[in-house]
């Protein structure tokens, strides 16, 4: 299994977020999922990337051309991708993956982990979505996803689509036993 983790280029204001981010690391390296990740090894991605590689697994970082220099490419990994542009890199990302994962982040990780789930909700792939909420991070994006969805917005299946959870072993159960829901098309 290969997992696109989406996660800050920072690491936060607490500790909680980069020892968890180690956890969770060494968790995927310990079982075998290769990680695709978006290169960097600055903030929780340098810290996904370091412990999933000093723990034996495999990481494959995905980086546009210009943000090479302001996100510190990791030359340490496995395999980097350096393409065109951040719709490159989102688009290279979902092809090598099987299930995604938003770790804490910011704009940026919040903008990939909802394009993935969109194409979902929109059938484009069958593909488990994931926010693994270390600290509580989610749970007050997960009340607004609950308030779209009662005010008409967002159906409830999917809403319910997103794995929500902060145990990796309840994680990678869900992700292993994902069905996606019917499609409106």
């Amino acid at each position: 299994m290969t997992i696109a983790v989406y996660c800050g280029s920072s690491a936060g204001n607490n500790s909680e977020y980069e020892e968890r981010t180690k956890d969770f690391g060494k968790f995927l390296a310990l079982n075998n999922i290769n990680v695709v990740y978006g290169g960097g090894r600055v903030g929780l991605m340098g810290v996904l990337a370091d412990t999933v590689i000093e723990h034996g697994g495999k990481v494959c970082g995905v980086i546009p051309e210009k943000l090479k220099e302001k996100e510190l490419e990791h030359t340490g990994i496995t395999e980097l991708r350096v393409v065109a542009d951040m719709h490159e890199r989102k688009a290279t990302m979902a092809e090598l993956s099987d299930a995604f994962v938003a770790l804490p982040g910011g704009a940026g990780t919040l903008e990939e982990i909802f394009e993935v789930w969109t194409w979902a909700q929109l059938g484009f792939h069958n593909k488990p979505c994931a926010l693994f909420n270390i600290n509580g991070f989610y749970d007050k994006l997960i009340d607004m996803l609950e308030t779209m969805s009662l005010e008409g917005f967002l159906k409830k299946e999917y809403v319910d689509m997103i794995i929500n959870t902060d145990c990796e072993d309840k994680l990678l159960e869900t992700l292993q036993k994902y069905q996606a829901p019917k499609h409106k098309w």
